[in-house]
């Protein structure tokens, strides 16, 4: 039985995956403003729900699902009254992953909100946010919108003829209300006006994919990424194999599968083996799960999400100092001892398993915090097989000397054993991890221009934490965890006193940075150089434009091609390029000098004057409401990609690629050919 709910858990799992591929909408909403005879009228969003799926109702709580929720972009002329009320056949049901009741409806459910108007014109610009889930998966948190504007059916100080009017108004409105049908004004979608009226001649955010690839696209960033991601997960799980929750067990375990067949020697090696592949199963399962449950929308918003980033920031640094020995992190022993029990009691394939499942519960300890910072690094990427991916190469690394050690026996004779050097890889992981939470911090300072964590307060935290690394490595600072083992008056090998030399090194060379030096080595991570206060660096490359339309106004002025730069706040290696390429002072002098920089964050957080309503590669209507998603729109639509760096030069007259576009690649030459290339073909 246990044998069959895990294959059908990875099964559907694997289904949710084909899912995202294909684009599913379950929900079918209308919206429309009923109003009376009376100042008072109901916003009614009704919708009907596909089989299998259910609509999640209000004030859930925290913690739990998607909630609907009525949320306000305009309201002139009205008032609401009372809190947004559900209607239809509310299902209760306390849900064991969530700890908690839900409340939902399946089938239909209409959601109303109450308003009052006190004008005698109104203008209401709103929308209804709400989650939707089947068993298998759910659906990102979704937007159904309503804008109108129009006569009071009654207000204070109206005439009887503007009485007149909005009675007109009303029997229009009620004849296009029937049957739920949706009122909300067709928008042409795809351009805000504004664009309309500066481009009426040439549309300048008209797609040129085809022309892109006729020219040549740039590298396929996204593959890079997840064979990156695929590696840091493998070296996540080395790093994870030498901790004191693991090693120690690996020769009693693979001792154990030999022992129990010792008249057959490949049923024992077939029996680690499987061993090793049911680690691979449930990591495996865990970043699939992670993938479910966030979907690749959802995933991209995250990424610099405020809340999220500072969330991220405090859970490494906790994971930090439990590698530091001042806590430690543990699931609740009956969690493993059930599961031991389960084990013990079974045989076959289900024993090995439930096994395998055991060592993970029993070495949370240990590899929760490796398991914790992969999981924020590929969440954070935007790209929804990011944590798959990465959990394969932890899992890989992690299985992988249960299935060598049983093939090959005699090597346990000669692999190192348990000792100090176990207390000293995890206190020098501690300091890794609280270095690279200043990231996920510096991630949100950026997008929501907080301005608390600037390039020279960033470095300068660095130098301090790298600083006491090499301190702690040479012997020279000491953890109770040391004191526990009995180490404090040990001397430090020789590996640790170079390693604790490198990064006393590697602190120092961070230190000019502080005055503007490009410190190529955390370029990716610490915040762009135009944050620094103070900056003798004269060499920085600034974009002067950061809006599309004005900087290709600027560039038809001048006669100048234009070079678009989509980058962003969290963009790793948009950081790199800056630092190495644009550095450069061949391409700073064609970026300054011959071309229109215009730079696009498609992380800013900046809201819109007026949100845009438009229209997504499935046909879908969406409203992009920040200035980052206008841009991020900007790139897909227009230029078919959605990772970054990207970059391209186009005429600004027609808005077409001069050349081919270009990704992340740090060969400076590459890039000086592709720089000229679009300015010859400018002139052409």
């Amino acid at each position: 039985m246990i044998h069959k709910k895990i294959i059908v858990t990875l099964l559907s799992l694997l289904g949710v995956l084909g899912m995202n591929a294909q684009m599913v909408d379950p929900v079918h909403f209308t919206s429309e403003l009923k109003t009376g005879n009376g100042v008072e009228a109901e916003i009614i969003f009704h919708a009907t729900i596909d089989h299998g799926w259910h609509v999640y109702s209000t004030e859930i709580g925290n913690g739990g699902p998607t909630e609907a929720t009525f949320n306000v972009v305009k309201m002139d002329g009205a008032e609401l009254v009372g809190k947004l009320t559900p209607k239809g056949k509310v299902i209760k049901k306390m849900d064991k992953l969530f700890d908690m009741e839900l409340k939902y409806f399946e089938n239909e459910v209409t959601f109303v909100q109450k308003l009052r108007f006190t004008k005698p014109d109104y203008d209401i610009d709103c929308y209804l946010e709400y989650g939707a889930c089947s068993d298998a998966s759910c659906q990102p948190p979704s937007e159904v919108e309503l804008k109108q504007k129009g006569k009071s059916p009654v207000a204070a100080n109206s005439s009887q003829e503007s009485n007149d009017q909005t009675d007109t108004k009303q029997s229009t409105v009620s004849e296009l209300s029937k049957d739920s049908a949706l009122i909300v004004p067709e928008e042409k979608p795809v351009v805000p006006d504004s664009v309309v009226e500066k481009e009426s001649a040439v549309d300048l955010w008209a797609p040129v994919t085809e022309e892109l690839h006729t020219l040549g696209s740039g590298e396929d960033l996204a593959k890079q990424s997840l064979l990156w991601l695929l590696l840091m997960g493998f070296v996540a799980g080395l790093l994870a194999v030498c901790m004191p929750c693991i090693w120690p067990i690996i020769p009693m375990t693979v001792s154990f599968f030999l022992k129990r067949s010792k008249d057959d020697k490949k049923k024992g090696i077939r029996d680690a083996f499987t061993y090793g592949l049911s680690i691979i199963v449930i990591y495996l399962g865990l970043g699939l799960l992670v993938t479910a449950l966030f979907g690749s929308d959802t995933l991209n918003a995250m990424s610099t999400n405020a809340v999220f980033n500072v969330f991220l920031f405090l859970l490494l640094v906790i994971f930090a100092l439990s590698f530091f020995g001042w806590f430690e992190i543990t699931l609740p022993e009956g969690w493993a001892t059930a599961v031991d029990s389960k084990a013990s009691k079974t045989s076959g394939l289900v024993s090995i398993f439930l096994m395998a499942f055991t060592l993970v519960l029993v070495s949370f300890s240990c590899t929760g915090p490796i398991i914790g910072m992969l999981l924020v690094q590929t969440t954070t990427t935007g790209n929804w097989l990011a944590p798959a991916v990465g959990m394969l190469g932890f899992a890989l690394a992690l299985a992988l000397p249960f299935t060598l050690f049983a093939m090959f026996p005699s090597w346990l004779k000669s692999a190192p054993k348990s000792g100090s050097w176990m207390t000293t890889l995890k206190i020098v992981l501690g300091f890794i991890e609280l270095a690279f939470s200043l990231k996920f911090l510096s991630v949100a300072d950026l997008a929501y221009g907080w301005h608390i964590l600037d390039r020279e307060v960033f470095l300068s935290l660095w130098i301090v934490i790298f600083a006491l690394l090499g301190a702690y490595l040479c012997g020279w600072l000491k953890f109770q965890a040391d004191e526990i083992g009995g180490e404090q008056n040990k001397p430090k090998p020789v590996l640790c006193i170079m390693g604790g030399l490198v990064s006393l090194a590697f602190a120092v060379y961070m230190v000019p940075g502080l005055w503007g030096a490009p410190c190529k080595a955390v370029s990716a991570f610490a915040p762009p150089m135009n944050t620094q206060d103070f900056n003798l660096n004269q060499k920085v490359v600034e974009a002067e434009y950061l809006d599309y339309e004005s900087g290709m106004a600027v560039a038809r002025a001048q006669g100048k091609p234009v070079f678009i730069d989509f980058t962003g706040f969290g963009c790793v290696n948009c950081r790199k390029m800056e630092a190495s390429v644009w550095a450069d002072a061949r391409v700073a002098d064609k970026l300054k000098n011959d071309y229109v920089l215009i730079s696009l964050y498609v992380d800013d957080k900046t809201p819109l004057k007026e949100p845009m309503v438009v229209t997504d590669e499935t046909g879908n209507k969406k409203t992009l409401r920040t200035v980052g998603a206008k841009w991020s729109y900007l790139q897909s639509h227009k230029f078919g990609a959605n990772a970054q760096p990207f970059y391209v030069a186009i005429d600004p007259a027609t808005g077409k690629p001069l050349t081919g576009s270009r990704g992340f690649n740090e060969d400076v030459a590459a890039y000086m050919d592709f720089l000229n290339q679009g300015l010859m073909n400018y002139k052409k």
